[in-house]
């Protein structure tokens, strides 16, 4: 038995001397090592031996379990170690002298609106929330008052899944959980509800040069007493002024939304055509961009605001649309196409 140890530790060393990989290697490993291995089957002829001999031989053999342990992990180490030297010797030899390339790459058009867009509001005291795509149908359109089988939902063809809550058509999702945040600090202090929510909302519809499945918006509301329309035009111009950084001839028309009333579309004249018509106004000079209002009187109930009391406004700033007018890009499906030969263009001093 002991000379079979002997036979079996010089095996041992021969054999990893060849061993050329890890998988190699493994094998070798459980060809001693394992269950059914050589130096395991060692120990099932013990049974013919005395006390004294058992204890003499199981020694010997714990020795060489140990040893060929050692050996192979020594091994592994110097396989790995050949296979980081080998990885360097194909990795192409860099100059650390060469300047380095001054190209770099620039924020996305929509990004950068809406950066200036919430540094705007943030002057003016509004604070920026953050809010889910994911949302209820409570959230998305029972809590902004358009009810089960409302017509109005037929103005926004939805993303459902299939546990029942859908991707949201609008920012104005957030609206209810806004109120509720800052409901009762309006009411104990007399701190107006200021805040934006800028987020990325979906609806399934046909694409052109201006609508798209995907796109940003940016919404916005401020709540307290004797809130009028003349608050939400000024607040609206001041923020036109200051991202295109010049005056913006905007129009109002009535529109119809159900969270507000009464309701408004706010027009900015078509920057890619001068007001002349192209295809991303439609050929009318004109380019809606943010549907607003005052906040109808049951979504301030539904979100804990006394509508008796507190009037407020609102607005969905389109900020994809308004991404195209700053920027000159005549088709919305250019901003969602990944093209970087398109959007590398895009750089702004201020970021």
């Amino acid at each position: 038995m002991d000379n079979r140890i002997d036979v079996l530790r010089e095996e041992i060393k021969q054999k990893l001397s060849s061993v050329g990989d890890l998988a190699e290697l493994d094998k070798l490993r459980v060809g001693y090592l394992g269950k059914k291995g050589s130096i395991t089957a060692l120990l099932k002829g013990m049974k013919d031996l005395t006390n004294e001999e058992r204890k003499t031989f199981g020694a010997e053999v714990n020795k060489l379990k140990a040893n060929a342990a050692e050996l192979i992990d020594k091994k592994v180490e110097e396989l790995n170690r050949r296979a980081i030297e080998a990885e360097i010797k194909l990795m192409p030899v860099f100059d650390v002298t060469t300047p380095p390339e001054l190209t770099r790459g620039s924020y996305h058009p929509v990004t950068l609106s809406q950066r200036q867009c919430e540094a705007v509001f943030k002057s003016m005291g509004f604070t920026v929330e953050d809010y889910a795509e994911v949302v209820t149908d409570y959230e998305c359109f029972e809590a902004v008052n358009i009810p089960k089988h409302h017509p109005a939902r037929d103005m926004q063809d939805t993303y459902y899944l299939e546990n029942g809550q859908l991707l949201k058509t609008q920012t104005s999702a957030a609206q209810n959980a806004i109120l509720r945040k800052y409901g009762k600090n309006l009411v104990e202090n007399g701190v107006p509800i200021k805040a934006i929510f800028p987020g990325r909302c979906f609806r399934n519809e046909a694409t052109d040069a201006c609508h798209e499945n995907t796109f940003f918006q940016m919404e916005g509301m401020m709540v307290d007493k004797d809130i009028s329309i003349s608050n939400l035009i000024y607040f609206m111009k001041t923020m036109l002024s200051e991202v295109f950084r010049r005056d913006i001839k905007v129009r109002l028309r009535p529109g119809f939304f159900p969270f507000v009333e009464p309701g408004f579309e706010l027009d900015i004249n078509c920057e890619i055509c001068g007001g002349e018509g192209c295809p991303s106004c439609k050929h009318s000079g004109w380019l809606e961009l943010c549907p607003c209002g005052m906040i109808h009187p049951n979504v301030l109930r539904e979100g804990g605001v006394d509508p008796e009391k507190y009037t407020g406004f609102a607005f969905g700033l389109g900020l994809t649309r308004l991404a195209m007018m700053k920027y000159g890009v005549k088709d919305i499906r250019d901003l969602n196409s990944g093209n970087l030969k398109a959007l590398s263009q895009f750089t702004d001093d201020d970021n």
